[in-house]
């Protein structure tokens, strides 16, 4: 047989494609590596530059918003909406059901919070006329000493009550919380709509504040609506012979004169555009309208009336209606859903009503007395989440104020 050549195998790298001996690794393979993290730590880098950019005016910018307020409306603002969700949705707690009002809320049946107003103001122009409210029947019972009852908040000349308030259980079923309900004399007062730097932002006349030196007379301010930009409110807002956004034909409406009254109702019936229009602030669908709820038990969260913390019906909601003679009141509450708000708006005498706006940081009411006429000492109607000197800086939202005649 002939001879088989048998060829020595020299040992070498291995071929393109083969395994690499235990414990030692390719150059190749650090080297991809490397640029991978090199990568993620790129994208990290420009993801951080990105949100110290973009949220640091948020967290810097002027006024009394609580940081988390800023950090969601970051969030918000750039395209965030299901993170805040989320968080906001594992941090609710829904009111309680039933129980009774401890004993700091009891006392705050039987008389006002806040610093006692000072009577001794500048007289006024004219005579007030005596026009007090009746007291609100409540809706829980047995009503509790106190509840429904209006005690004075700001005195006019001879002590006549120019703002009164008061507070009582919102329902029959969370009887462990309280709303809370201001009255304004309006023949004794004047109402002036004040832009917010963010909402709806832009440059105005008025301020977005009330400045030293604009603050003699100022009685009461009070939230403003949903968004203007984007379109939460789904209505408009016009100025200073400007539109921000269009009006809307039905939707309700603060309507602002030239001569310091105040309307409210339904924009394009109970109020049209002409010389003595101020200003317009709509916001939503009409709550009480010619004395009718407009909203059933179970309107709750919608596009409608408020996307609210985990689409819970009971959140801080506002409002604002006005009385069959043109008096003003506002209702506000940590634990309102927007029928409990209708109904509160009507048992306080409203014909007509409308939402203002809703969640624990935007909702706020104060009244301003003590020894400084010139400089007055704001008081909030209860606690909510907002300083009392919140219009004493710049405000991100629109808002109105409430002075003497």
């Amino acid at each position: 047989m002939p001879e088989v050549k048998r060829e020595r195998i020299q040992a070498g790298p291995p071929a393109s494609g083969t395994a690499a001996r235990p414990g030692r690794t390719p150059r190749l393979a650090v080297r991809r590596h490397k640029r991978a993290l090199l990568a993620l730590l790129g994208v990290f880098l420009v993801v951080i530059g990105y949100v110290g950019a973009t949220l640091t005016p948020y967290l810097t910018a002027p006024g009394t918003d609580p940081i988390n307020a800023r950090v969601a409306e970051w969030g918000r603002d750039h395209h965030l909406s299901w993170a805040v969700s989320w968080l906001e949705n594992q941090t609710y707690k829904p009111p309680p059901v039933g129980g009774a009002l401890d004993p700091s809320q009891l006392a705050r049946l039987r008389g006002p919070g806040g610093p006692a107003p000072n009577p001794t103001v500048a007289p006024s122009r004219s005579a007030v006329p005596l026009d007090l409210p009746a007291a609100i029947a409540p809706l829980a019972s047995p009503p509790l000493p106190g509840e429904g009852q209006w005690h004075p908040l700001v005195l006019g000349p001879s002590g006549v009550p120019l703002v009164e308030g008061t507070a009582l259980r919102p329902d029959a079923q969370h009887t462990s919380e309280l709303a809370y309900v201001a009255w304004m004399n309006q023949k004794a007062l004047t109402f002036a709509l004040h832009p917010g730097y963010q909402q709806p932002g832009g440059s105005w006349q008025t301020p977005d504040q009330i400045p030293p030196g604009a603050r003699t007379g100022l009685v009461a301010t009070w939230n403003g609506g949903f968004k203007i930009n984007p379109d939460d409110s789904l209505g408009g807002y016009y100025a200073e012979g400007r539109t921000v956004r269009p009006l809307v034909a039905g939707k309700a409406a603060e309507v602002f004169y030239r001569d310091g009254s105040i309307r409210i109702g339904q924009w394009g019936r109970d109020a049209t555009m002409g010389p003595d229009v101020a200003a317009v602030r709509e916001n939503l669908s009409p709550l009480v309208d010619g004395g009718r709820v407009m909203v059933g038990p179970g309107a709750g969260s919608s596009g409608l009336w408020g996307y609210t913390i985990s689409n819970a019906y009971f959140v801080a909601r506002s409002g604002v209606g006005m009385t069959a003679n043109g008096d003003i009141v506002y209702v506000g509450g940590g634990a309102l859903s927007v029928y409990t708000l209708a109904q509160l708006l009507k048992q306080a005498g409203a014909v007509y009503a409308m939402e203002l706006d809703i969640n624990p940081s935007w909702v706020s009411f104060m009244t301003y007395g003590g020894s400084s006429p010139a400089n007055p000492t704001p008081s909030r109607l209860w606690d909510f989440a907002q300083s009392a000197a919140r219009y004493y800086q710049p405000s991100s939202r629109d808002f109105v104020a409430v002075y003497r005649r």
